[in-house]
């Protein structure tokens, strides 16, 4: 199963949220905000691994990341086949928030 790490005020994350409902037999979403617990896990990934080293450099949290089966990570949501926010298969965030079919 894969676990992606996310939460609810990040547009990025809440358009890849949208994607896995209903495929919780292939991923589970982590809200990092939900409590300390999941903010800690997420936080100790991000501070020891180097997927999030460009992240971190440009001052982003490092969000919605995606830990594969074997343990890896990257932040490319189409590793794991889903579509990135922003992206030409992408709809617009205010599409989806006003429920668009395919968004």
């Amino acid at each position: 199963m894969i676990k992606i790490y996310g939460m609810p005020t990040c547009p990025y994350c809440d358009y890849i949220h949208e994607q896995i409902i209903g495929r919780e037999n292939e991923f589970e979403y982590i809200n990092i905000g939900e409590n300390i617990r999941n903010m800690g896990a997420f936080t100790r990934l991000r501070d020891t691994n180097p997927a999030f080293d460009h992240s971190k450099e440009i001052g982003d949290v490092g969000i919605p990341a995606f830990v594969l089966e074997d343990g890896s990570i990257t932040l490319d949501p189409a590793v794991v086949g889903l579509i990135e926010y922003g992206t030409p298969d992408a709809c617009s965030i205010e599409d989806h928030k006003s429920g668009r079919k395919g968004c």
